[in-house]
């Protein structure tokens, strides 16, 4: 099948597949498969223009709405710190539209940034598998043992294999807002940040992101985890749903800021809503899997592989 907007011709079967696959375990290591579906794109189908950066967006917009569904029902939705990483985000993609267009639109130079990207993804996954990693997630740690057990007893008493709900600890509770700290209350627990620290970070998250074709999730979380000690189960659907946004808005800008002549910008729908389906499935069938599958060797399996990408693209740019 040929893709007119990408330039490339490949079964129909084969995006949706590969993005089942590459979702299934990317979820469950908690990170985002749009990151490695570009190199795909780029290395495999050669499709290398900047519309690629654009059709991975796509697949952000198609994939992500079940697992925002999920986290909107459940109360662990954090509101204030999801408009934060929207505004924060918005302007970034925006730049990084332009950074994208104007500075890296040749291929090599564009896989030398996308190998620093993922150099970071990588080194980042396995860095949370070291002594000095857990060491600081013990509070994160009795939080998620607290989470389980308590889970468990509401799944006894219900005498089934589903609770029906989440108990009410369980729930996000805003408890103040200003432009300088934003308070939250989970589990009993409070957690705070500083609104323009938070601003910052999803802004230059939002630069990359616009540049590289993702949303920024897997970048913003683990920050959020490690620099403002926020529990992952209050800051994944803030993450989820500021990359679902600005994927919708990094499709506006690559598809209506007009580009120099010649230059294809806008994403290839077709191919993009096909990595997005395949994606949909694999990210339900990782979440639900995840439990039987050790973390640990998710984490080694996905950072040696994200390493190895990312030290073969950086390496082809001096090689040349």
């Amino acid at each position: 099948m040929y893709f007119e907007t990408a330039g490339i011709e490949v079964a129909p079967w084969i995006p949706p597949l590969v993005a089942l696959v590459v979702s299934f375990f990317t979820s469950m290591g908690g990170v985002s498969g749009a990151f490695l579906l570009l190199p795909f794109q780029m290395s495999v189908l050669n499709f290398t223009s900047p519309s690629v950066s654009a059709t991975n967006f796509v697949f952000n917009i198609v994939a992500i709405p079940s697992g925002v569904y999920r986290y909107l029902k459940e109360g662990r939705m954090a509101w204030p710190l999801t408009w934060v990483v929207i505004i924060g985000t918005l302007p970034g993609v925006f730049i990084g539209y332009y950074l994208r267009v104007l500075y890296l639109p040749d291929p090599r130079t564009f896989k030398l940034f996308v190998g620093c990207v993922l150099l970071y993804i990588g080194a980042r996954l396995l860095y949370e598998m070291t002594g000095k990693a857990k060491t600081g997630k013990s509070k994160m740690k009795e939080l998620e043992d607290k989470f389980r057990e308590r889970t468990k007893q509401i799944k006894e008493q219900q005498k089934s294999r589903v609770a029906s709900g989440l108990p009410p600890e369980a729930v996000v509770k805003t408890i103040s807002v200003s432009f300088k700290k934003i308070e939250y209350e989970f589990w009993g627990e409070r957690f705070s940040y500083s609104t323009i620290a938070m601003f910052f970070l999803a802004f230059i998250v939002g630069v990359i992101g616009g540049t590289y074709g993702i949303g920024g999730g897997a970048i913003i979380a683990p920050f959020c985890v490690a620099v403002f000690h926020l529990p992952v189960y209050t800051i994944a659907g803030a993450a989820l749903m500021g990359t679902l946004i600005t994927s919708v808005a990094g499709v506006f800008f690559y598809s209506i800021i007009p580009a120099k002549a010649g230059m294809v910008t806008s994403p290839d729908w077709l191919l993009g809503f096909l990595f997005g389906a395949g994606g949909f499935v694999g990210i339900y069938l990782g979440a639900r899997f995840q439990k039987f599958v050790p973390q640990k060797a998710i984490k080694l399996m996905l950072g040696t592989i994200i390493i190895l990408l990312a030290i073969r693209y950086i390496s082809q740019f001096f090689m040349k």
